[in-house]
């Protein structure tokens, strides 16, 4: 394998590598051997245009129409010429396409399904891009270093969609995937070099050591170097976690210290999960035989800090974990009831949350990993990239049963607690103020105010649950929601929380899942579409209290339900179902479905359209490579002449250094490329004349000028002396001085002439000869080697 052909190769192998940071985004991970197959067809594509050779950016270009053609072949066949070549049709489709996948990126929880063929486009479509930029820079251009820069953005790319789990392991594949690339790069200008003398023999008698010090060195260094990249910054204190801790997770500084933990926004995926098409679960729970599940929340994390903009948790200092039971909520007196449950959480291993699930307030959790606590919030969060993928974990809560008694004659919350939870920003529209002081004006305390506050929203107000709405974002985003009166879990929350705090009654905003489903074995199922944000408002004595203002989600608190027959409120215990979070009148399967049915299988599936695809994942692979193989016929059959020809040209003139033994070849090789150049603007050959009368033929019928008349002259010169000398020697500068005849040539015929010698070349014909001759002889072989089928005549006296 020659070494410009090996580090085509590695370009190859270093792309893919680098693109493997893009598995943990889509399933299945059937995209990437697609991706290898057409990189591959546009890998080859580069080495055959190379060897040619073509200019370089006719390389490019060729690549660049084939990965186009693939892509067509792939996407667009439909909208093609002939089903292979785009048209403005297939640009038209790939922008729709593009956009899909845009909508499908916002909409779809990661790992996205790779049924959509806007997310296939853009993954795929995006290897190929940067394998091309690649092979460019480290193969056409010989430059390897540069080459690092499109690795680098398809590997940040998909570091920064994902949840930084496994950031370090496909940081190693890609780095090990560069420096390969750099590795091939030095051997292939070592070996330019000429012969490279090792040390002594190893053994007596052996071999010098070779060409392999240099190489063996720079792989030594390649390790070394990325050994130090992953390693050192974790000795290093002003690097929490190392250099490729996700963000967010170095939280602490210790498995018993203390620390903070940043404001990271969680709600960047609460829509995303609430619009996917198929409903997976994310949680199961077992819980005690009495346990309530349609009233079991599981929260996340609080938001307490609102900037006018959106919600988002303050930064708050943690600890370790308690061994023992937990402190007792802030707020909660000895006067409310309050029952403990016990609930073991199993997360599936498709979802990887910082921040750990708990029903609230816990009052124990036993866990396993890398945990801190954060006393403010009550919750756990994940340290130094610690995730829930896959963990069982056990929580004691307290169900906490207040009656109305007592959260309307709560006293006056603390002084601070008003100050850090009633703070709103000056660029909040004033309509969030006055809705909230006309919506509770009967109220006679903060309680009756927040029941009216969560009646408005969910009852009163004509309120409609929507996800795909979108009321834009900035200080009058809430604006916005009061007017149209639509919108999801979200809205709901952050403007209940921000008119209770203009009320003066300390608020924030929970995230986390609604109250799942039942199931036959007695567990609970949480879904992605239980995702939910409710706000919790806070009474002195009781703490902090959950209520419900988004209409047909979770369960509305007992204790905001007045005991009064024939109330218009809504029922107490209005489980969560999966389906409501879909604006459509229909009943879903989840709704229909019971728990037996789920536990059998026997239930129709959410996405039929999706079940009915089957396999999404485009044609079956034998099918795209014929079609990728009669694209390439498509594309090369028409230029077969003008690429032979080129390949011929160089076969022909790349004879420098030869020895004298192949002064005769090299010598009657260029003598032919000559007469065929001129054959191909025009000049028919004629080989009944010598090369002395072969030569004037040419420079009179080509009307050349001097210079390159001399040159023709030369070469014929040099052809009778390999002919007719004793002894042939090499004559130095023959093909030089076809390259000056062949643009002669070129200077003194007309363009359509030249461009049918670039085009159709009259001298491929020697390849039909050379064909024919290769039949004939095949032919008359085997006409040789049959035995005769006739008989000897007898002789008759």
């Amino acid at each position: 394998m020659s070494g410009r052909a090996r580090l085509a190769l590695c370009a190859w192998a270093a792309t893919l590598m680098a693109a493997c940071a893009l598995l943990p985004l889509v399933e299945p991970v059937t995209w990437l051997l697609q991706a290898a197959f057409l990189l591959g067809v546009q890998t080859a594509v580069g080495a055959a245009t190379r060897r040619i050779p073509l200019a370089r950016p006719l390389t490019v270009a060729a690549q660049t129409l084939v990965t186009l053609v693939l892509l067509t072949l792939l996407f667009a066949r439909e909208q093609a010429f002939f089903g292979l070549l785009p048209g403005p049709d297939a640009f038209v489709h790939f922008a729709d396409l593009l956009r899909q996948g845009t909508d499908d990126i916002a909409r779809y929880a990661i790992p996205a399904p790779l049924s959509s063929d806007g997310i296939r486009l853009m993954i795929i479509g995006g290897v190929l891009v940067i394998g091309l930029a690649v092979d460019t820079l480290a193969v056409t251009f010989r430059s390897a270093a540069p080459a690092g820069l499109p690795l680098l953005a398809l590997y940040s790319v998909a570091a920064g969609l994902s949840d930084g789990a496994a950031d370090w392991l496909w940081f190693l594949v890609g780095a090990a995937g560069y420096l390969l690339l750099l590795l091939a790069e030095g051997r292939e200008r070592l070996s330019q070099w000429g012969r490279v003398f090792g040390a002594a023999p190893r053994t007596p008698g052996g071999d010098a050591g070779g060409p392999v010090a240099p190489v063996r060195t720079g792989r030594r260094i390649g390790v070394v170097a990325l050994g130090v990249a992953l390693v050192v910054p974790l000795a290093l204190p002003a690097m929490n976690g190392g250099l490729l801790d996700a963000a967010g997770a170095g939280v602490g500084s210790g498995s018993g210290g203390g620390g903070t933990i940043s404001a990271v926004n969680p709600l960047v995926t609460l829509r995303d999960s609430l619009n996917v098409d198929e409903d997976s679960q994310v949680l199961s729970l077992k819980t005690d035989d009495n346990t309530d599940v349609s009233s079991l929340y599981l929260r996340i994390v609080s938001l307490d800090d609102f900037d006018g903009t959106t919600w988002k948790p303050s930064k708050r200092s943690i600890t370790g974990v308690p061994d023992g039971a937990f402190p007792t909520p802030i707020g909660l007196g000895p006067d409310v009831k309050r029952t403990e449950i016990d609930t073991v959480v199993t997360a599936s291993r498709d979802y990887a949350q910082n921040w750990l699930p708990m029903p609230y307030p816990p009052s124990g959790v036993r866990i396993d990993g890398n945990w801190r606590y954060e006393p403010e919030g009550m919750t756990l969060v994940g340290d130094h990239g610690q995730t829930t993928r896959g963990v069982t974990y056990e929580v004691k809560s307290l169900e906490v049963q207040p009656t109305a008694e007592q959260l309307s004659s709560a006293p006056k919350p603390s002084a601070a607690m008003e100050r850090e939870y009633t703070e709103l920003p000056d660029s909040l529209p004033s309509v969030v103020a006055d809705t909230a002081r006309e919506v509770t004006s009967g109220a006679k305390n903060p309680y009756e105010q927040a029941v009216a506050l969560q009646d408005y929203f969910s009852v009163t107000g004509g309120f409609e649950y929507d996800t795909q709405v979108n009321v834009g974002s900035g200080s009058q985003a809430i604006a916005r929601f009061l007017r149209d009166k639509q919108g999801f879990c979200v809205h709901f929350s952050f403007a209940m929380a921000a008119m209770a705090r203009s009320l003066g009654i300390p608020a924030r905003v929970a995230v986390g899942f609604a109250p799942g489903s039942p199931q036959a074995d007695g567990s609970v199922s949480v879904g992605l579409k239980d995702a939910h944000a409710w706000p919790e408002l806070y009474f002195e004595g009781v703490g902090w209290t959950r209520f419900e203002p988004t209409p047909n989600r979770g369960s509305v608190p007992s204790y905001t339900v007045p005991d009064v027959p024939g109330s218009n409120l809504p029922d107490v215990e209005l489980p969560s179902q999966a389906a409501s979070t879909a604006p459509s009148a229909a009943p879903s399967a989840s709704e229909s479905c019971t728990a037996e049915q789920k536990k059998l299988e026997a239930c129709e599936s959410e996405a039929p359209l999706a079940a009915a695809g089957g396999g999404g994942d485009g044609p079956k692979w034998w099918v795209a490579l014929l079609w990728a193989l009669g694209g390439l016929a498509v594309l090369v059959l028409p230029v077969a002449p003008m690429l032979g020809r080129l390949r011929t040209r160089a076969v022909r003139l790349g004879g420098h250094g030869r020895s004298e033994a192949d002064a005769v070849p090299h010598t009657l090789a260029v003598w032919q490329e000559l007469t065929d150049t001129a054959w191909d603007h025009g000049i028919l050959p004629d080989e009944s004349q010598t090369p002395r009368k072969a030569a004037a033929r040419i420079v009179r019928l080509g009307h050349l000028d001097p210079t390159a008349a001399a040159a023709v002259h030369r070469v014929a010169d040099a052809v009778e002396q390999v002919l007719y000398a004793p002894r042939p020697r090499q004559t130095a500068g023959l093909a030089e001085d076809v390259r000056q005849v062949v643009a002669g040539l070129r200077s003194t015929v007309s363009r359509g002439t030249r461009l049918r010698a670039t085009l159709a070349p009259r001298s491929t014909a020697r390849v039909v000869w050379a064909m024919s001759e290769w039949w004939a002889g095949v032919t008359a072989r085997a006409a040789a080697a049959r035995p005769s089928l006739r008989k000897p005549s007898s002789q008759h006296s």
